[in-house]
């Protein structure tokens, strides 16, 4: 019996025990895994399946033995495994390399960020009702500004750009300006959108949201909106309506297409949660409204995410690296214990993904908190190790 997925006409075909590519990853990463693996493993095994880790190296531990932050290894592995999990690489900030984390999406394709935001009651949150935010959130991951199209203020690329957009198209550009790109295409933005009309219309959810700045940058991000509307009705006609041919009492059986202004929407999600549940937006909009929503139902050490391909998912805590709180057993495991249940959904493997969604719940419920929730709640905090036996003991 294999233990690799394999990908075949659209489906994935998952065995009962499963290889895994296990990224321990930079900063917290190491004590974060020490945490959670037990419970990640037990949760597998009472839904009668088995993770097989292949461990492969990426970030400063990488760098330290190849020379490489991310070795062709690595990559080769997420390749032949296709499901990787995956702890945060920490990414310098106004120079060296560039994200490994949008290094890894653009070299696997894995054009879907898909983070789901739903709040687990007795969390702390600065809001009065965060049990009214059960969102998922769809954003492009290859494209936009984290293209890396960008060259340093005076450098002879950026006045070469400079001088071409003065000469050539009449733009009008301070010479000592850094400049930078954003490109957007149709078939990237389409695939994105897909994949969430796709999720909307599985779980019968009652509408989809593209967010978007379109009235400034009318070429890309209003483009991503009208490509999204052509989509859900050249592919999706008789599932889906524009909100703007809803009768007037509002309510039809098919998946309502809306579109919202990426500003008005932060303030949507505060004041009218409940009129949203799917959103798919460009990548530098849901890099922001994903760590917002998150904010709403406790932080980042709460909050799972994927990175999705066709036939490829590699899962990972949504926080960094955290270094001061490194070795200090306090961050909280949960974002990783998180993703693990979000991997055992797209694996198939549902009883898994409920048992490890509901030992988490039960623990928080309790009042088991490491220090980022416990200092919002005024609680005793646990350690990131106590936590991680927590969840396992309520499995």
């Amino acid at each position: 019996m294999t233990d690799i997925i394999t990908y075949e006409n659209g489906v994935l075909n998952v065995p009962p025990q499963v290889s895994i590519v296990k990224i321990t990853g930079d900063g917290v990463g190491p004590e974060i895994w020490r945490a959670s693996q037990p419970a990640i493993e037990q949760a597998a095994q009472l839904a009668n399946r088995q993770i097989i880790w292949r461990e492969y190296q990426a970030g400063e531990a990488a760098f330290k033995e190849s020379g490489s932050p991310l070795p062709e290894e690595t990559l080769a592995a997420l390749k032949r495994y296709r499901v990787g999990l995956k702890g945060p690489l920490g990414t310098p900030i106004g120079g060296g390399a560039r994200s490994l984390n949008v290094a890894i999406r653009q070299s696997l394709d894995l054009y879907a960020c898909v983070r789901p935001i739903k709040y687990f009651p007795g969390c702390p949150s600065p809001v009065k009702d965060p049990s009214s935010l059960d969102i998922i959130l769809f954003r492009e991951n290859t494209e936009d500004v984290y293209a890396g199209l960008e060259w340093p203020a005076q450098s002879p690329e950026a006045k070469k750009l400079i001088a071409f957009l003065r000469d050539e198209l009449n733009t009008p550009l301070a010479p000592d300006a850094a400049v930078g790109l954003k490109p957007m295409t149709e078939q990237a933005s389409k695939k994105l959108i897909r994949a969430a009309l796709k999720w909307a219309l599985r779980e019968k959810k009652d509408s989809l949201t593209l967010v978007h700045k379109g009235n400034i940058m009318k070429f890309t991000e209003g483009a991503f909106r009208q490509w999204g509307y052509d989509l859900a009705a050249d592919e999706f006609g008789e599932l889906t309506i524009p909100e703007s041919k809803l009768a007037s009492d509002q309510s039809t059986s098919r998946l309502v297409i809306k579109d919202r202004l990426a500003d008005n929407m932060f303030m949507q999600v505060l004041a009218r949660p409940e009129e949203y549940s799917v959103l798919a937006m460009p990548n530098l909009n849901g890099d922001y409204l994903s760590d917002a929503l998150a904010a709403q139902i406790g932080g980042l050490g709460v909050a799972p995410g994927a990175n999705l391909g066709d036939g490829i998912g590699v899962f990972e805590a949504t926080h960094g690296t955290v270094p001061k709180r490194a070795g200090r057993d306090m961050v909280n495991p949960s974002s990783l214990l998180l993703s693990a249940a979000l991997m055992f959904d797209w694996l198939g493997w549902e009883t898994a993904a409920h048992r490890l969604r509901s030992a988490i719940a039960k623990t928080v419920a309790e009042g088991l908190m490491t220090y980022d929730l416990a200092r919002q709640a005024d609680r005793e905090p646990v350690s990131c190790s106590a936590f991680g036996a927590a969840v396992l003991e309520r499995l």
